[in-house]
């Protein structure tokens, strides 16, 4: 055993370095949670390497819920590493730059430096002389004085003491770095020229080249003396954001609700934009979302909408048969977020790339524009939660009968409208003047009550966004030529938020199953859909997932939940999500759509209550045993008409209802009346509340309501 005496006067010896070595300076590395401990990294890294490093800062950020911290020189038992200032600065330096390519700063720095008590003692009187002091406001906006270049000279110590930093890293909205964010591909190149050991002069090339590149700062803040051999220093910015200064041509927001940090978590719900958008076949649906969320033109073959396809039959046909959301990604400043993946070449972003990088987000849920699919769309506006409609219309052909369906089954569901004329780039001016006539006159109908408002410039946009109840804002594009997608762009950033799924998170959890994944490997279990109220956290409660066919709930515990692709320990009203179960082979057999996710006293009704008007159109008879389909948010089954009663009109004060009569077979409705009606389920039980709004068809939209009462229930 060696003794402390002979480690203290041997302090050029291995026994010092073992001394110092062995000792813990902080607990070690975990596997979970935010803290990630780094030796060294070096700056001749490979692709590979730096790819590797960005998913392990990307897993961190997320455990830390956007914000995590980096332990440079210090291994993974939390022993010190013994390496000097230059090796932490370079360190330090390629993590800043691979935060950048995260959309996240720097947003605060400490250093422990292991030097004399006379250079300690020296520089912290230097410190008290000259102040650190940061010129500029807080948001990144300010500059480096001259004591902030001084004080990085002042940071480079001498041979023979050795450094370890702490790292502080930030997940922000990207209109605070720069429009367009560092790729690990630009921050690779780099990093060839940077060299293996950087000296006091070539630090300071680095930063000022890291500065042209729009990486954070490197240089270490203020000093603070810690007494004895070691000295902390510490730097953090007021905002936690990047000390290089945003672009002068984005807008600065200094409200107190918006100027913080945005979470992932907030963004998806109440920062969340969700819009249907419908139209003819031939409208081109799919053509403008793929343009909107892939930033690429179309090639007028459609090109754009192969991008965003699920099937085989749709891509080959150009037909969509099924629904589907896409995310399209907003800066605060409106600026969208490019879908081209800038590190992988010719692919596009990920949904959790898109979601981490936005202020705000549009889903836009990709619906059937032919007839045949008219159910899928009907199921898709019912259980999207759809803040907004985008009616599309074909320029070059007058608006058909299906157009009349999409503009009723949004204003059914009260749901504001945008119009827009597509393919305006092969279309004659008499064309498109036709459609626009054909069009006003259905907008100005009674049952739509519209008046179209066109949309030439961005003061068009604010003038019309705050009056959708009265307007409908009609556009003018081409996915081809690009003509008028930034005014759409606009328009899309500019819409409110109308459903305030953040005022509902108090509720009992109440998760909406639109799509079941049986027997996914190595997982079990999984549904997607829409939280429609509450908050649930991952493992901590038992949930109830039904009603089966016999009206029966399944008592489970979630294993595992994600939101556009992001792992998270829970979900909250107004996201889209997906959830895994512990389930075992038999009861997986018995999920499917239109189930329910709840915790507190789940029941299912085979009959339920409900007031309902009877759409005006083409004649139909509504009387007991008239057997419709009937959509209630996501709940789609066929119902019988089992009792029906003629709601006075008179006592609710409005204009007596002529068209319901009695005969000898009972009452009958026709269209324009308003009726309580007493409905049974055909095949199954399921989970309906009072409150909750209904349409029901048969083979086109008759008529709409809502849920009064469940007359008897069956108890789980």
């Amino acid at each position: 055993m060696t003794s402390s005496s002979n480690i203290q006067g041997n302090n050029n010896g291995g026994n010092v370095l073992y001394a110092r070595r062995s000792l813990r300076v902080i607990d070690p590395e975990s596997d979970d949670g935010s803290s990630e401990y780094k030796r060294q990294v070096h700056g001749n890294l490979s692709s590979a390497r730096l790819r590797t490093l960005s998913t392990q800062m990307s897993y961190r950020l997320d455990e830390g819920r956007g914000r995590c911290t980096y332990h440079v020189g210090v291994e993974d038992d939390g022993c010190h590493s013994l390496l000097d200032y230059p090796a932490i600065s370079e360190s330090a330096w390629i993590l800043e730059g691979i935060a950048r390519s995260l959309n996240s700063v720097r947003a605060r720095t400490r250093r422990w430096t292991e030097a004399g008590r006379a250079r300690a003692r020296a520089r912290a009187a230097t410190r008290r002389t000259s102040p650190l002091s940061l010129v500029g406001g807080g948001g990144g906006g300010g500059r480096k004085g001259n004591n902030c270049k001084n004080n990085s000279t002042r940071l480079n110590v001498a041979e023979g003491s050795y450094t370890r930093c702490e790292l502080t890293i930030q997940r922000v909205e990207t209109h605070l770095l720069d429009p367009s964010p560092l790729s690990l591909s630009s921050l690779s190149r780099s990093l060839s020229d940077f060299g293996e050991v950087l000296d006091g002069a070539v630090a300071a090339t680095d930063m000022r080249r890291m500065n042209r590149s729009r990486l954070a700062s490197a240089s270490l803040g203020s000093i603070h003396n810690g007494g004895g051999d070691d000295v902390a220093e510490d730097e953090e910015s007021g905002d936690g954001i990047s000390s290089s200064p945003p672009p002068k041509a984005l807008p600065r927001d200094n409200s107190d609700d918006e100027s913080k940090p945005v979470s992932v978590e907030e963004t998806l719900s109440s920062r969340n934009i969700r819009v249907a958008v419908v139209g003819n076949v031939d409208a081109g649906k799919s053509t403008l979302i793929g343009t909107l969320t892939t930033s690429f033109l179309d090639d007028g073959r459609g090109s754009s909408r192969t991008a965003i396809m699920k099937h085989r039959h749709e891509i080959e046909s150009g037909r969509t048969s099924t629904s589907s959301s896409h995310l399209l990604g907003f800066r605060r400043n409106g600026e969208p977020i490019a879908g081209c993946d800038r590190i992988r070449s010719n692919k596009l972003k990920g949904e959790d790339e898109i979601a981490r990088s936005s202020y705000r987000i549009v889903t836009l849920m990709d619906l059937a524009g032919h007839e045949k699919y008219l159910k899928t769309t009907i199921h898709g506006v019912s259980s999207g939660m759809a803040d907004y409609g985008l009616i599309l219309v074909n320029s070059r052909h007058p608006p058909t009968h299906m157009t009349q369906h999409h503009l009723n089954l949004c204003c059914s569901y009260g749901i504001p409208i945008v119009v827009v004329f597509t393919k305006v780039d092969g279309c004659p001016d008499h064309a498109l003047e036709t459609s626009k006539k054909e069009l006003s006159k259905l907008l100005k109908s009674p049952d739509i009550g519209r008046r179209p408002y066109a949309i030439k410039t961005e003061a068009d946009v604010v003038t019309c966004i705050g009056k959708l109840h009265t307007l409908a804002p009609t556009l003018d594009i081409s996915c081809v030529t690009g003509e008028g997608l930034d005014l759409l762009r606009k328009v899309l950033f500019a819409l409110p938020k109308r459903r305030r799924h953040e005022k509902k998170a108090n509720r009992p959890f109440e998760f909406l199953v639109e799509d079941v994944f049986s027997n996914v490997p190595g997982v079990g279990s999984v549904v997607s859909g829409f939280v429609n109220a509450g908050e649930l956290h991952v493992g901590t409660v038992q949930v109830y997932v039904g009603p089966t066919d016999d009206g029966t709930f399944l008592r489970t515990t979630a294993k595992s939940a994600h939101i556009a692709r992001i792992n998270t320990s829970h979900v909250t009203a107004g996201q889209s999500a997906t959830i895994a179960f512990s389930l075992g082979k038999e009861m997986r057999k018995k999920l499917r759509r239109g189930m329910v996710v709840v915790v507190n006293n789940p029941t299912s009704t085979k009959e339920f209550d409900a007031e309902i008007c009877v759409l005006k159109g083409e004649g139909t008879t509504i009387r007991k045993s008239y057997q419709a389909y009937v959509h209630i948010l996501n709940v789609r089954q066929t119902a019988f008409a089992r009792n029906i009663e003629i709601i006075n009109t008179n006592a609710l004060g409005l204009p007596p209802s002529h068209c319901a009569k009695q005969d000898a077979e009972g009452i009958v409705l026709r269209p324009g009346s308003r009726a309580k009606v007493r409905f049974e389920f055909a095949k199954r039980p399921e989970y309906i509340r009072p409150g909750m709004r209904m349409l029901f068809r048969d083979g086109r939209v008759r008529g709409v309501g809502i849920i009064t009462g469940i007359p008897a229930v069956v108890v789980a």
